[in-house]
């Protein structure tokens, strides 16, 4: 059985191999390197709490819409 973690970081991984076609992607994963970084993480790990915020903000957002 493949770990949900092998999952992510593959496509982690395809994700950056397409950032040579596009330059905004690429100006993102610096973006998110340099906070790895800075925080003392993984890129990996840095992706997955970018990626949780914004899932989280989402769901706040919509929730908050349909409670007005």
């Amino acid at each position: 059985m493949i770990e949900p973690r092998s999952i992510f970081v593959k496509l982690v991984d395809d994700l950056v191999e397409c950032a040579d076609d596009d330059p905004d992607l690429t100006d993102g994963i610096r973006w998110i390197d340099a906070q790895a970084q800075k925080k003392g993480i993984t890129f990996y790990d840095m992706v997955f709490e970018v990626l949780y915020k914004h899932d989280t903000n989402t769901r706040a957002q919509v929730w908050f819409r349909t409670r007005s």
